[in-house]
């Protein structure tokens, strides 16, 4: 046996009992994109993800121009269990807006959310590929259930927190409720090692006059183990705003609990026309995370499990002697 087919025989006997949770070793982010992934963080973990853009924004009918700049902030947290996941998320805006002449400077945040998500189907779970020792062509050929997705879904709720309607597109009568809910199912598929395809559909504002039916299709691929580029698509079906906005952009994994990234963004009309560009940072705190191996079914014997239990005894033994 040649020393690739000993390789591959360790791997697979490496992994043949144990399937991991969705913790990753390096820092695994939502951004520089604006979608959502379908995995958690992990159990117990807190990530934050953080950029600053500048923005520019230019409006042909109404005729006016804003220049400035936003910061955003997600946490996320890892919550009871793997699947599952609190994410708040914050966005601060501050710019000039000059409309006929007539220059006014806004300031307040324009987005804020709280919400969990929760994995509901993992493809991969319990899910064990064979692969073939002796050929090459066999363990890298086309396969199927690369287009079967990871799943979960989302429930939140958007809080207005500024006066009147100071970044929405709204006339000036209809003001924006304090309060509205937020609904969003989540696809996640990989194809291959190297790209992530991921899909939100989300149902935004229910029941208020600003909801609106949103999509975001982001699509990663890593260059090499450090760096990864990505292009997405964001769409917005209101009854106020409509658009369609092109990102792209490139992250890079400074540590295995830290990246940065850069992205840049444009949408296709002129009502009002959008720019910006931006940098970003994500930074994970993992050391109250505890290792969660996941048996897959019938491939543990009785003498493991009578090992484990007699285990559990004596830590049980030990505790009570303390």
């Amino acid at each position: 046996m040649n020393l690739n087919k000993k390789l591959l025989l360790l791997s697979i006997l490496a992994s043949s009992s144990l399937g991991y949770a969705q913790f990753t070793d390096e820092v695994n982010s939502n951004r520089p994109g604006k979608s959502m992934m379908a995995f958690s963080v992990g159990k117990n973990v807190i990530q934050t993800e953080t950029g600053i853009n500048y923005l520019k924004e230019e409006h042909d009918k109404l005729e006016y121009e804003a220049k400035g700049f936003n910061a955003d902030l997600a946490i996320r947290w890892g919550f009871f269990k793997e699947e599952l996941e609190i994410i708040g998320e914050l966005q601060y805006q501050k710019d000039s807006y000059n409309q006929f002449g007539f220059q006014t400077d806004r300031s307040g945040l324009r987005q804020a959310i709280l919400g969990a998500k929760y994995l509901f189907y993992d493809p991969f779970k319990n899910y064990e590929e064979k692969p073939n020792l002796y050929s090459w062509k066999a363990n890298h050929r086309f396969k199927w259930r690369q287009f079967i997705p990871a799943l979960a879904g989302y429930a939140g709720a958007n809080f207005n927190l500024v006066d009147g309607n100071l970044f929405n597109y709204a006339p000036i009568d209809v003001i924006e409720p304090s309060f509205s809910p937020k609904a969003m199912i989540i696809a996640q598929n990989h194809f291959g090692s190297r790209t992530v395809l991921v899909t939100n559909i989300a149902y935004n504002k229910i029941g208020t006059e600003f909801a609106s039916i949103d999509y975001i299709i982001t699509l990663t691929r890593g260059v090499n183990q450090n760096l990864s580029v990505f292009l997405e698509n964001q769409g917005y079906n209101g009854k106020y705003y409509s658009d369609g906005i092109f990102r792209l952009g490139a992250a890079y994994l400074y540590k295995k609990d830290m990246q940065f990234d850069v992205s840049f963004g444009t949408n296709i009309k002129s009502t009002p026309n959008l720019m910006y560009g931006g940098l970003g940072f994500t930074w994970r705190f993992t050391k109250n995370y505890k290792e969660v191996k996941l048996d897959k079914p019938g491939t543990r014997s009785k003498m493991d499990k009578k090992m484990d239990k007699k285990a559990d005894k004596k830590k049980r033994k030990d505790a009570v002697e303390e």
